[in-house]
């Protein structure tokens, strides 16, 4: 039980699920359905899709000021500082391309078990969260089956983003019961969820509140478990960047950069039949199952079409020939969101296609 201001709450574990099917659930996001109580990784992620390494930097540099107001100020001033830093400038298409391909692959390995049991129970199923809506409202909808998502609303001129919240600005306390109520102004909602303080003003609207504990001893949902899996995936950064590996991210920038212009260099010199050797000795590790098929010879009248089917597509157009020792097709080959550095680089040429919007 969590007392508040003299309302009582009881932990999400306490909530049953059976018998949900016609009922509405309003949730909040980070600390609630998602395992980790921080939105700094998902900014991160975003920050460094749409603006390189000097946007990610730069979100580095105000994060002890989104800290310190955040925790000791006001939570609302630390999520503007941290929205303006990673998204002001940015295009709103690059900002929704990452949210469809990028942020829904670490947004499904951290769904708290409890609340989504509780979540997905319900039959109308409602999102309320102080995160950008632009940022999470395809993962929510897309891989949580949420009906509703309202978040903070952003400011556009010229199609980028200001990194301005437009009225009523950050969603939280106050804002975010009040939200609620424009939204859903017919009925009470049957189940809220929340994690903080700023949550329980939403959650006394509700019949029934349950709070989700900071520390939970178990952990994320299994991928497999959701509606819907993760298939498409185009970034850039394998591990979700946490304050301290964004700093490793930004320091081992300029010393990647040259090992990488040295195994493109690699790539482009040197013939292909000894690119896969080098490769290994700069390390990269290229892993070739099967047999791989004679090289094109124009000479003898022997050609070929290498036809590739993957998901995981931003190296392919660079180390697909590898393997094969083939020289260079003469017909383009399209990667989805191929990125720009690598269709110069690659042996292979190379059309960028964009991945489909959802309706």
């Amino acid at each position: 039980m969590v007392a508040f201001r003299g309302a009582t709450f009881k932990t999400v574990d306490q909530c049953t699920s059976v018998g949900r099917e016609g009922h509405t659930v309003v949730a909040d996001m980070d600390g609630t359905l998602l395992l980790g109580r921080s939105s700094f990784p998902y900014f991160a992620l975003v920050a460094f899709e749409v603006g390189g390494v000097l946007r990610l930097l730069l979100l580095l540099l105000a994060a002890p000021l989104v800290g310190v107001l955040y925790y000791f100020l006001s939570e609302s001033a630390g999520i503007k500082v941290l929205i303006f830093a990673a998204l002001a400038g940015a295009r709103v298409e690059d900002v929704e391309l990452a949210a469809r391909a990028v942020l829904p692959k670490f947004y499904s390995a951290d769904v708290h078990p409890e609340a989504w049991r509780v979540f997905s129970a319900c039959g109308r199923r409602c999102v309320l969260t102080a995160n950008p809506r632009i940022m999470v409202e395809s993962f929510l909808k897309e891989y949580l089956g949420a009906d509703l998502v309202i978040g903070t609303e952003l400011g556009t001129y010229k199609g980028r983003l200001t990194g301005l919240a437009v009225h009523p600005g950050v969603l939280v306390g106050r804002n975010k019961a009040a939200a609620l109520r424009k939204q859903l102004p017919e009925a009470s909602p049957e189940i809220g969820l929340g994690d903080r303080e700023t949550d329980f003003p939403f959650m006394s609207l509700c019949q029934e509140a349950y709070v989700v504990p900071p520390k939970p001893r178990c952990g994320a949902v299994a991928c497999d478990k959701l509606p819907k899996p993760v298939v498409f995936h185009d970034g850039r950064l394998v591990l979700k960047p946490t304050p301290l590996l964004a700093l490793v991210t930004v320091l081992w920038f300029p010393a990647g950069f040259l090992l990488a212009c040295l195994r493109i260099a690699t790539g482009a010199l040197l013939p292909m039949r000894y690119v896969y050797h080098v490769f290994r000795a700069l390390g990269v590790r290229v892993t070739v199952r099967g047999t791989p098929p004679p090289p094109a010879s124009t000479s003898l009248g022997h050609s070929g079409v290498l036809f590739v089917c993957s998901h995981r597509t931003l190296l392919d157009p660079v180390f697909l020939p590898s393997p094969s020792a083939a020289p260079s097709p003469p017909s383009p080959t399209p990667f989805p969101a191929s990125p720009r550095s690598s269709p110069p680089s690659a042996p292979c040429a190379s059309a960028a296609t964009a991945p489909a919007t959802p309706p």
